[in-house]
């Protein structure tokens, strides 16, 4: 659905999605964890905070500390809405936190917005 919607807005990269942590951290900061993989490309990283096999928040954690990928923007879509993990999520480097409702309806329409940010921001390789 996030895919769909993103997709209605224009934005036409390539997106690649993962089901766990541990292969998304493989593919954003490669297998030796180095981040060097990453040095060229223009990545941007849609989160979710409660992933089977890790916290979102290590993966945020490990992104950001990183000195090849501390500069990609990393959008947090999760249905964690505690304003203190918000406010950690920001302090370790998250640009944009978006709460899904669970509610069918407000969550097609909360990506939908999200679709229509990234139409309307510049990204690179588009």
């Amino acid at each position: 659905m996030i895919e769909k919607n993103v997709r209605r807005a224009g934005v036409n990269n390539e997106i690649v999605p993962f089901t766990n942590g541990n292969s998304a951290l493989d593919y954003i900061l490669g297998t030796d964890r180095s981040g060097a993989i990453s040095r060229e490309r223009y990545l941007l990283i849609l989160l979710d905070l409660n992933l089977p096999d890790m916290s979102g928040v290590d993966i945020l954690e490990k992104v950001k500390s990183n000195p090849h990928t501390k500069r990609l923007p990393v959008v947090i879509l999760t249905t964690t809405d505690d304003e203190r993990e918000i406010q950690r999520c920001y302090d370790l480097g998250a640009n944009v936190y978006i709460t899904k409702p669970v509610d069918y309806e407000n969550f097609a329409h909360a990506i939908r917005q999200l679709g229509l940010f990234f139409a309307v921001m510049q990204i690179p390789g588009q």
